[in-house]
Formats: C-alpha cells, structure tokens, sequence
C-alpha cells in the first residue's frame, strides 16, 4: 500500500517498529458513533470501502487487522452518560480527590466517572484498590489501583475538551463482553467482502483502550496476543477528539 493514501494523524506516524518487522497502521476516518448503533454494520462499512480502495494497489497482499478503539462500541451499547445525568456518592466524592490526574485524561480522577466504576465493579474491590494504592506508593509502585480494580474500571473516561460533543460533557463505561463483540465486527467485515483473497488474508480484530498514558486490549478475535497489539498502538496513532479515526487497519 501506498502511504498517501491514509495519512497518519498529526504528531504521529504510520510506521511503527515491533521486535525488527515494521508495520503499518492506517488510521480510517468515520462519522460519528450514537446510541443504538449498529456498532458492527457501521465498522464494517468503513474497513469495507477502505479495503476496496488498498485492494487496487498491487502491494496489498498481505496480512492485515483491524483495530478498534473501544469508545465508539461503549457509545453504541449506551453506555455513555451525560455527566448531569450521574449522581456521584460521598464514596465516590471521597474517593475520586486521591487519584492522579494527568493532562491526558481524567480516568477515575472525577466523582462521575468514580460512581461509574463503583456502580461497574463494586465498592469493595474499588475500596480494595485505593487501599492497595496508598500502601505501595512509598516502595514507588504504580499504577496498582488500576490492577486491582480490573480492565473494565480502568478503560471508564470521562469528559475531554478535545473529545467530539458528546464525549466532551460524558462519561463512559467500557464496553460490554468486548470479546463477544471484536468477534461480532470480524464477522461483519467478512460478510462485507468480497475478494476472496482478501477475506482470507483478514486475521480479525481488536478492541483497544488506547490513550497516551497505555494501552489495554479488550477484546481480541485474532491468533496474536494481547500484547502484540498494545506495543504495535504504543504510540496511540488513533485520533482522540476531531480526527475522528477511532479505526485502524494494521499490515506488514
């Protein structure tokens, strides 16, 4: 494939070096995501029409996926909230002043996306994180909230500036079963498709929980591990607020 034909987002690249094999990851543009979305359907147009487009390139013979930002499969499953709709409790008041804020985002650092976690996982395993937290932190380990308190209270978000309306004045859980639905795209794509060479040569997807502090697969319907693909988005080449690129296909 030709690099020019999807330009990466600005201050990132379209290559990316992983154990000695370089790979490409071409990020593709859509319309916004809505409740009650066809999540699937909605995906599986855009790879389609982008696919259509790289299969006119000689090159195009290779092994691709197709990695999926979580937020727009949250968005489609409802379960994004507008932040005047939560009602945070003392705990979650009380709790969400301790944890760390970056200039990345707010993670569970606001009593609204707290509340979302509690209400995701249960206050005792979020009273068990904090607690594990504040025990560590003089031996200057990090990030033991997050491990404890599980993937699916980790990938919650709250409100952004740069976030496109509704995700600037939301707050959003994960999604749900993402396994189940990584699968349920892969599918999608397939049906899509129809050059036989590039069905086959389509090795499925990813759901991804990628920002610029990490990144946590969700839900992965391919033969690669997790992990493969959280070091191939180390970078987070995906678009987080107006590139609107919560996709990308990933190839040699």
């Amino acid at each position: 494939m030709k690099q020019e034909l999807y330009k990466p987002n600005k201050g990132k690249q379209l290559v990316i070096d992983v154990n000695g094999t370089s790979y490409y990851r071409y990020p593709i543009k859509t319309e916004v995501f809505a409740k009650g979305d066809d999540y699937a359907v909605k995906i599986a147009r855009f790879i389609s029409t982008a696919v259509d487009t790289f299969s006119k390139e000689k090159d195009f013979n290779c092994d691709w996926y197709v990695i999926v930002s979580e937020k727009i499969v949250a968005i489609s499953q409802g379960r994004s909230y507008f932040i005047k709709d939560i009602k945070p409790s003392w705990w979650a008041k009380t709790l969400s002043k301790y944890v760390k804020k970056t200039p990345h985002g707010i993670g569970l650092g606001s009593p609204w996306t707290m509340e979302l976690a509690i209400g995701e996982v249960g206050l005792p395993r979020i009273l068990l994180a904090a607690v594990a937290s504040v025990l560590t932190k003089p031996f200057g380990l990090s990030g033991v909230f997050y491990r404890i308190a599980g993937p699916q209270a980790a990938a919650i978000d709250g409100p952004t500036s740069y976030s496109l309306y509704p995700s600037n004045v939301s707050a959003k859980l994960a999604p749900k079963d993402p396994q189940k639905a990584a699968t349920k795209i892969s599918d999608e794509i397939k049906s899509k498709l129809t050059d036989e060479a590039l069905i086959k040569r389509f090795k499925g997807t990813v759901i991804i929980d990628a920002n610029d502090l990490g990144r946590n697969a969700l839900g992965n319907a391919t033969g690669k591990p997790n992990g493969f693909f959280e070091d191939v988005m180390r970078d987070n080449p995906m678009g987080q607020g107006s590139e609107q690129t919560p996709l990308v296909i990933l190839t040699l």
